[in-house]
């Protein structure tokens, strides 16, 4: 068979083979889109009042802020880690807000030598919250320079070289880092252990992301059901992000094919339109699915092999389509490769093919 007709076959006849999978927008993919940055501002809350779910993560934080307030000293340097999409930037923010402090906000990449920390460090106010986000995307010269700013305060200076170097010390005003990152593993330990407060984010239960859709409604002035926001919150993958973007999209739908209020089943049309299915899996989740369970007999397959079928990249599918198929229990992941579980099977409506660990018995 073709490439083409077996991408075809794999995506299923809604969904028409134009150009590769991934050179689309997905719109389950949890990280920030120029669109998310755009309505973001409006979406997120303005106070740890207003702030949904991750209540054991919000109580801790009120109860280091209220006392350092009451010491007169800066809250201690934050650490954020948990998937994308689950509110790391909007907590900070609220922080800053709550401290009553400037907040600057900056990324790991764009650090890229030690000059460009520099500036920030040396401008920053007594008590300025200095947000970095993907920090463990910091370069290993930037990283080191960072040390003495968290611990001392202080930033230090070589001047000269070979027997004529010395170092100069720099004092800087007391700031509180906060830094977020998906990927905790990678953070080096001398960096980790400079952050008194470490939280982790886990993903939302339907219920909490229903109320973050029925705020986020609310906001943008749109009118909704109740069975349409849980319809929204239940394909939503556990991730506020997602859910405000496919709310986004159902907006549209009412806007332009209904009289602009969202019912159940105008939610449902709207979805279904968008390739997201009642578990929130969209076409690349389903047709990952389908190259294991169809062309490997339900696996095992390794990630090389998939990713050459659907003509993806090996690491777009290990980092935006395995997390939530894992986590859902769609797929397990073993030494010999990725094996679909009789889920899946169910899910794709696939008969007559037990899988590959029911065979061996």
């Amino acid at each position: 068979m073709s490439e083409p007709k077996a991408r075809r076959r794999l995506l299923g006849p809604a969904d028409a083979f134009v150009e590769p999978i991934g050179e689309a927008e997905r719109i389950v993919d949890p990280h920030d889109t120029l669109e998310d940055e755009v309505y973001g501002a409006s979406l997120r809350p303005r106070s740890f009042e207003e702030y949904v779910g991750q209540e054991r993560v919000v109580e801790n934080l009120h109860i280091s802020i209220a006392a350092a307030k009451q010491r007169g000293e800066p809250l201690e340097h934050v650490l954020f880690y948990g998937p994308p999409g689950l509110g790391k930037t909007t907590l900070a923010g609220l922080i800053a807000r709550e401290l009553g402090a400037n907040f600057r906000p900056t990324s790991g990449p764009t650090l890229e030598k030690p000059k460009d920390l520099v500036g920030i460090l040396t401008s920053l106010e007594e008590g300025d919250v200095f947000f970095v986000d993907e920090i463990h995307r910091l370069g290993h010269v930037v990283e080191e320079f960072l040390y003495p700013a968290m611990e001392d305060f202080q930033i230090d200076f070589v001047v000269d070289r070979g027997a004529y170097a010395k170092t100069l010390k720099l004092p800087l005003r007391r700031f509180t880092l906060i830094g977020a990152t998906t990927r905790a593993g990678m953070l080096t330990a001398p960096l980790r252990e400079r952050f008194g407060i470490v939280q982790h984010l886990d993903y939302y239960p339907p219920p909490e992301l229903e109320r973050i859709v029925r705020r986020s409604a609310s906001v943008l002035g749109v009118p909704i059901d109740a069975d349409a926001a849980r319809t929204i919150a239940s394909r939503s993958r556990g991730t506020p992000r997602i859910a405000n973007r496919l709310l986004r999209r159902v907006r549209d739908f009412a806007e332009v094919r209904a009289d602009g209020r969202i019912t159940n089943a105008i939610a449902c049309e709207a979805l279904q339109r968008e390739g997201v299915d009642e578990l929130g899996l969209d076409r690349l989740d389903r047709a990952f699915l389908r190259t294991i369970v169809e062309q490997y007999r339900g696996g095992p397959a390794g990630i090389a092999a998939i990713a050459a079928t659907l003509t993806e990249d090996a690491e777009t599918l290990e980092d935006v389509v395995e997390p939530y198929l894992l986590k859902e229990g769609f797929v397990t992941r073993t030494a010999s490769g990725r094996r679909a579980t009789e889920r899946a099977y169910r899910h794709l409506g696939v008969t007559g093919m037990a899988p590959a660990q029911e065979r061996l018995l």
